[in-house]
Parts: C-alpha cells; structure tokens; sequence
C-alpha cells in the first residue's frame, strides 16, 4: 500500500513564497502519476497542478498558472509544490495525490487512488 506524507505547509504573508513535500513510500514512485489539490473551509477540493511519470507532462490550474511550479524527484520518492506570490486565496489545505493507472493524472481528483491528510497552508493580508 502506498503511503503519502505531505510537509512544507505554514503561515506566510501575501507575496510571500512556500514549497511543498510529498514523500512517497510503499512502492515504486516513478509508476505513479502525481498531483497536488486543495481545499479550503466550504468549498470543494479543487486541482492545482499535476505532473506525469517522468515529469515530461505538468499541467496547473488557472489560478495559480505563473506563481505554482510541480517538480518531482524519482531517486527520493518525492513531489513537490513550489509556490510563489501567494495569495489569501491560497489559503487551504493542500493535499498530494497519486494514480498508478495513467502516465499523466489529469485534473480531477477522482482519478486519483492515493491521497495524503494534508498540509495547511495560511496566506495574511
């Protein structure tokens, strides 16, 4: 079984900048397709970016397209989400996700199998 554990998160001001972790374990990392989500108080969880096997496919949610960057590192098992110029409508907790059954995941969370608790992120005016 795959494990997901998500780091990185905290309070920062606007324009401020975070980068988050999401170490993977219990099976081979470079067969899954990975993605970040997120969701704040009442609303839904909604798609922030997403990255393929071999990191040749990223794709970002319009919000966030310019300021967010996904990377990953095969050899450590770890993706990561690197945010700049954030916003108060950054806040949320942010979630990693992985699917082994596509090269690329795709923006909708149902597609995505594996799933980390989170990682809260809190952007000040």
């Amino acid at each position: 079984q795959v494990q997901l554990v998500e780091s990185g998160g905290g309070l920062v001001q606007a324009g401020g900048s975070l980068r988050l972790s999401c170490a993977v374990s219990g099976r081979t990392f470079s067969t899954y397709a990975m993605g970040w989500f997120r969701q704040a108080p009442g609303k839904e969880r909604e798609f922030v970016a997403a990255i393929s096997r071999s990191s040749v496919n990223t794709g970002y949610a319009d919000p966030v397209k310019g300021r967010f960057t996904i990377s990953r590192d095969n050899a450590k098992n770890t993706v990561y989400l690197q945010m700049n110029s954030l916003k108060p409508e950054d806040t949320a907790v942010y979630y990693c996700a992985a699917r082994s059954d596509a090269d690329y995941g795709g923006s909708d969370y149902r597609n995505y199998a594996n799933w980390g608790l989170g990682t809260q992120v809190t952007v000040s005016s």
